[in-house]
């Protein structure tokens, strides 16, 4: 028969080394909790997994502007293509195929309604995006001034920083087309670093020279 001693004698403090009345102590407690390696897999996931699912995302987003930018270009030069020849197909402007060829080679992706399409017309292929001439008055300052002489290239009645003339060209004439439109980003996580208010602007050229057409 045990008796109140015996188990007084088993549980006394010799049981209890390294503790203080049966409890851990502060220091104990830590040495336990940085030998603990319960959990450690989920704590480095959810360090891990922001940069990851970030990185992915970007990946994404940017395939797909890489993407619709060459179906844009690819559609734009398949719409100079036609142009060049000068044909008018029945029941339409020039204008409105070219529309149309654009929106069958971007499948959807673009909003044409949306998009702006512009054509201008200059006199060499050296001259795109140039300004029209003009006479640098003393003191000469590189840039045009109100009342200096300038060739009036586009014959529109002003200077333009751009000679280029709207519409499609005739027979042999340089003609530079333009795509512009906003393209909504997928996910918030990129928006920052690739455009404003989760949309970015594109833009596809192509300049060609006009067939002979009569």
């Amino acid at each position: 028969m045990q008796t109140y001693q015996n188990v007084k004698a088993r549980c006394g403090p010799q049981q209890m080394s390294g503790t203080h009345g049966g409890r851990f102590s502060l220091s104990d407690r830590l040495k336990r909790l940085f030998r603990c390696r319960k959990g450690i897999t989920v704590i480095e996931f959810a360090i891990a997994a922001p940069v990851v699912f970030a990185t992915v995302a970007g990946v994404l987003e940017l395939a797909l502007v890489m993407f619709v930018m060459t179906l844009s270009e690819g559609a734009l030069r398949e719409a100079s293509r036609f142009s060049i020849t000068g044909f008018t197909p029945p029941g339409m402007t020039r204008e409105e195929r070219i529309l149309e060829i654009l929106c069958d080679h971007t499948i959807g992706l673009v909003d044409m309604t949306e998009a702006t399409v512009t054509y201008k017309v200059y006199p060499s292929f050296n001259d795109i995006g140039k300004p029209e001439p003009f006479t640098d008055n003393a003191p000469a300052n590189g840039t045009y001034d109100a009342g200096e002489a300038f060739q009036d290239i586009n014959g529109n009645g002003q200077w333009d920083p751009d000679m280029g003339a709207a519409g499609l060209g005739g027979p042999g004439e340089i003609v530079l087309y333009t795509i512009e439109f906003d393209w909504a980003l997928m996910t918030p996580l990129v928006s920052p670093l690739m455009g404003t208010d989760g949309k970015m602007t594109m833009t596809s050229s192509v300049a060609v020279k006009n067939e002979p057409f009569s």
